[in-house]
């Protein structure tokens, strides 16, 4: 039998802290606001549809955004028909804008796996929307 090699000693190793994140002004929050509503108007209605009568599968009820610490986050609500649904309603995160400084931000989207993937980074508020539009990544 093959003898296993030895592992390394275990040490303390220095790890300075993380900067901290730039906090959002109040005035570019509500920039980002009233753009990204504008833009959820655009899209409602593209993505909302009335569901077949006695229709049993989820289907986009609402799409609204939300701001989260320095991140804001495009949504969708799902309705759940079927009457054995575990809730009423789901919450699902598709598109996010973190704020990276200097009116700029990265944008993600929201993998199949619950993992965020980060695309675009250091846009303006204006490129981001669009490509939230136009990208099919970004489809809620």
């Amino acid at each position: 039998m093959a003898k296993r090699p030895k592992k390394p000693p275990k040490m303390w190793v220095f790890s300075p802290p993380k900067p901290p994140k730039p906090k959002v002004p109040d005035d570019l929050k509500a920039e980002v606001t009233a753009q990204a509503e504008a833009l959820i108007q655009e899209l409602k209605p593209i993505h909302i549809k009335e569901p077949p009568k006695d229709y049993l599968w989820n289907y986009v009820d609402d799409l609204y955004g939300k701001w989260f610490r320095s991140y804001f986050y495009f949504c969708a609500r799902y309705a759940c028909p079927d009457p054995r649904a575990l809730a009423p309603s789901f919450e699902i995160r598709f598109a996010r804008m973190e704020y990276v400084g200097n009116q700029r931000f990265s944008l993600s989207y929201m993998r199949h796996t619950g993992e965020w993937i980060e695309l675009e980074q250091d846009l303006t508020i204006e490129k981001c929307l669009r490509a939230i539009k136009d990208d099919p990544y970004y489809i809620p």
